[in-house]
């Protein structure tokens, strides 16, 4: 394990990681989520292994540290993230990055060009959604005032998302759940989706075929964003199936730039 110290008081964003070859792969999880959880088994996949490799945890989750003077928004999010692969000697990374992490790697992408090179999303945020209460992720989450959600809305939620997503959301700070979906559910201005279609770098989406098609798919491939619908998967595709989603991203990392 490693760590770097990302805000000016020393909270630490901590990360797994894997000897390899340059240029690194950096691995983003997504809410209530945690790196080492969701893509050791990837990341050692022998069509993704012997590059270096940072398991990453953003800060409020997992192994990082869960500072309560922190708004966890997503250009937050993005900006410790540099600092910590920056502390790394970490430049012109292919990030793979799931869900809200997803929209971080969009955000990073655009705020820190020297340090992605590539990207692969993993069924990422692109657009803001609505807060619906009773809901199970992020929009539920947002649905809550933080004191509702501190006082005893993070019981229903837990209850909602059940033991397998609750045994790395329980490792975040509640604080930092409730403002990081708040924020994954308002976006950022530029959009999500904007900032990706303006990218100049190699970029690929990962979603599960039987969600049907992404929504504007057509500008995505216009900009040169490769759409790829991977079968017999949820949400957590590389959980649900690994093999499909080494395979699919080993084909986003080498399509030509």
């Amino acid at each position: 394990m490693r760590n770097a110290a990302v805000t000016t008081e020393g909270d630490r964003i901590r990360w797994v990681e894997l000897p390899g070859q340059e240029p690194s792969r950096v691995y983003v999880h997504g809410l209530g989520a945690s790196s080492p959880a969701y893509y050791t088994e990837v990341a050692v996949h022998p069509l993704l292994a012997g590059r270096r490799s940072l398991l990453v945890d953003l800060l409020g989750h997992g192994l990082s540290d869960r500072p309560t003077d922190f708004d966890y928004s997503l250009e937050a999010h993005a900006d410790t993230l540099a600092t910590a692969l920056t502390s790394a000697n970490v430049t012109g990374a292919e990030l793979i990055a799931h869900s809200m992490g997803g929209s971080v790697a969009i955000v990073l992408a655009a705020r820190h060009p020297q340090l992605v090179s590539r990207l692969v999303l993993v069924d990422a945020n692109l657009d803001p959604v609505p807060r619906t209460p009773g809901a199970a992720g992020s929009s539920g989450i947002a649905a809550y005032s933080e004191q509702e959600f501190l006082t005893d809305g993070w019981e229903a939620v837990r209850d909602r998302v059940g033991p397998h997503w609750w045994s790395t959301m329980r490792l975040a700070g509640r604080a930092a759940l409730h403002r990081s979906a708040v924020h994954l559910t308002r976006g950022t201005v530029p959009t999500m989706r904007e900032l990706l279609l303006d990218l100049r770098i190699p970029r690929a989406y990962l979603l599960p075929e039987a969600d049907g098609p992404l929504p504007g798919t057509d500008a995505l491939t216009a900009a040169g964003v490769s759409v790829v619908m991977v079968p017999d998967c949820g949400h957590n595709i590389m959980l649900d199936n690994p093999e499909a989603f080494a395979r699919a991203t080993a084909a986003a990392l080498t399509e030509p730039r």
